[in-house]
């Protein structure tokens, strides 16, 4: 830390001792009608638009009320379950698919198919000088963040950057989903050499390879994988594309899509959004939270010591003090998240193939003692389930993926969905998004300086 860097954080200390105070509105919710989080108070979505994008549906409403059903998630229409088992049926890729699904509203023929597969596999190549430049010249710690900082140097490698045609639209679209999954990559192996001082290794992506192959051989030294890897990481890719309008992330998207401000400036804040703990990082936070309980808890096969553990988690006593049990609860989803469910089949498979049913045992458990707990002490009466990010972080580590890739490879899943969204607002929004905020502040009169205490 250089000496200008300390007079800094001198000063900033000298004067935040009661900045929380000040910062502090102490005004219930129920005074001003108020929705915390954009939520009613019995827990459902404020409603702010229309989508055809995604659909998620965790309770219907009867009589005013909200009533608890299975999980159902659709991608235009379409059971995302039936693609998903589909493509697992026939031990084909599908994320490409899935892709032109959310971009273009329908699902492609033979034809239609091919042709945007080989466009998409054009679209990976990053433009000339751009992993030196933007990703080699500058490597970042957290693999989100040099995500969002590229997304916004391609706006310089754009020579029609700001045109909101649909035409443009799209074309930035389909590039932005072929390099994705590059930028990471190439993050990656900069932050391996640089801040961990691995060798680093810069592999060129494969045209006829699919999305979850090519991420598999760049990402890796010996750039080795197999089949049923490409294809479980395809299926997750699969199942995070989307999540309708209101998830935070793609909210972010469209209000800052509202504006009418260009697509890169757009989708670098929905990787910003994506990074928080609370939504895309939470897959991270899983696997923080499982190896903080396997290193404290003498004997995880038992529930007692188990559930006491996770009592002192919900107390903030222990491990990130933030009082959560991260991967249980949702805010639509109330008797079982569909993505997490096939998620948890796939890992348990893949945990009984690699050795590490243990591992899964000790999620399961975590989930099944955990919800209840919560519940009581929340005093919720809603059924609670467990999230997609309950079993993601362990499939992704089954699959040997360091936890530095589990919210990028979340990015590299959703930039389809955000795209989608960002055109679906631009053609049909019409208005800038501007919810409103209710002053609280007192008023104050203004007292020279000479005569301050």
């Amino acid at each position: 830390m250089n000496e200008k860097s300390e007079i800094l954080n001198e000063y900033v200390a000298s004067f935040c001792g009661d900045l929380k105070e000040r910062y502090a509105i102490n005004y219930g919710a129920g005074q001003y009608n108020l929705k915390r989080g954009l939520r009613n108070a019995d827990g459902t979505g404020v409603l702010v638009g229309f989508t055809k994008v995604g659909s998620v549906q965790g309770y219907m409403v009867e009589d005013g009320a909200p009533v608890p059903i299975p999980g159902k998630l659709y991608y235009r229409g379409y059971d995302v379950m039936d693609i998903v088992n589909a493509h697992a049926q026939d031990g084909t890729f599908g994320y490409e698919e899935v892709a032109y699904l959310l971009l273009m509203g329908k699902l492609p023929t033979h034809e239609q198919f091919r042709r945007f597969d080989t466009v998409l596999s054009h679209a990976r190549i990053l433009p000339d000088g751009f992993t030196e430049d933007m990703i080699i010249k500058a490597p970042s710690k957290n693999i989100m963040n040099k995500l969002a900082r590229s997304v916004l140097a391609l706006y310089s490698y754009d020579d029609n950057p700001d045109d909101t045609s649909i035409e443009n639209l799209m074309r930035q679209s389909i590039e932005l989903i072929g390099r994705f999954p590059i930028i990471v990559a190439n993050a990656y192996a900069v932050k391996r050499h640089y801040f961990d001082g691995k060798s680093l290794y810069i592999h060129v992506p494969k045209e006829e390879l699919s999305v979850s192959e090519n991420f598999l051989r760049i990402v890796r030294k010996d750039k080795s994988y197999t089949r049923e890897e490409a294809l479980l990481l395809d299926i997750m890719l699969m199942l995070h594309a989307e999540h309708g309008g209101g998830n935070n992330s793609a909210f972010t998207c469209r209000v800052l899509s509202s504006s009418g401000t260009d697509t890169y400036s757009a989708i670098a804040g929905a990787v910003g959004s994506l990074k928080g703990p609370l939504h895309g990082g939470a897959s991270k936070k899983v696997m923080d939270m499982f190896n903080d309980l396997k290193a404290n808890v003498k004997d995880v096969n038992d529930d007692d010591e188990v559930a006491h553990y996770l009592g002192k988690i919900l107390d903030g006593e222990v491990f990130d003090g933030a009082g959560k049990i991260y991967g249980l609860g949702h805010a639509v989803y109330t008797m079982s998240d569909p993505r997490a469910e096939a998620l948890k089949k796939y890992a348990q498979k893949m945990a009984e193939n690699t050795g590490k049913i243990d591992d899964f045992l000790l999620m399961e458990t975590i989930e099944r003692l955990g919800i209840p707990m919560i519940m009581d002490r929340k005093g919720i009466t809603m059924p609670m389930c467990a999230n997609v990010d309950m079993y993601s972080g362990l499939v992704y580590t089954m699959l040997g993926i360091p936890e530095d890739l589990l919210t990028p490879l979340f990015a590299i899943a959703r930039i389809a969905g955000w795209c989608s969204h960002r055109i679906e607002e631009v053609l049909t929004g019409g208005r800038i998004i501007r919810p409103a905020y209710r002053s609280v502040a007192k008023k104050q009169v203004y007292v020279p300086m000479e005569k301050r205490k």
